[in-house]
């Protein structure tokens, strides 16, 4: 099946998933190797998949690692440059947990992979302490209040680049 995808000449439309890991303070953040800025570890939904299923499919992906959704936190709609293309993006962030803390590292920095688009790209998965949010660089920024919060509503925000 495709991804929820689209690329025009002009525009690119993305619908994507996002998982709030969290384990003693901490929040499980990727990033591309030699990158300083961090995002939450999610993808792309399949067309036909539910976003619950999304999410799952993208840690078993990226992380070899089995979770449990617990809720929606948040929906972000979210405008960036794709290369030189503007790009619309609506984002579920998803709070998730580890079906078995054996699976991943808890702590510190591991290595793991993600395709984009037909190559692999190597990724640093980072254990943020949650205080430390604030004085670093977050794909979207405008997610950090609610990570520090998980909020029992599910809120929405924009974020304009």
């Amino acid at each position: 099946m495709a991804d929820i995808l689209f690329k025009t000449d002009e525009y690119v439309f993305s619908y994507r998933v996002g998982g709030i890991l969290i384990n003693n303070g901490k929040i499980l953040l990727q990033r591309s190797k030699g990158d300083d800025g961090y995002a939450i570890i999610g993808g792309h939904v399949t067309f036909g998949e539910t976003t619950d299923e999304t999410i799952i499919r993208e840690f078993k992906e990226e992380l070899l690692a089995d979770i449990k959704v617990e809720r929606l936190i948040a929906v972000g709609e979210n405008f960036f440059m794709w290369g030189s293309r503007p790009c619309h993006q609506i984002n579920l962030y998803y709070l998730v947990s580890l079906d078995d803390k054996n699976q991943i590292p808890l702590d510190g920095v591991f290595e793991a992979t993600d395709e984009l688009g037909e190559s692999r790209i190597d990724l640093d998965m980072c254990w943020v302490n949650i205080e430390d949010l604030k004085d670093i660089k977050l794909y979207p920024e405008e997610l950090k209040p609610y990570i520090a919060s998980l909020p029992d509503n599910i809120v929405y925000f924009v974020h304009k680049e």
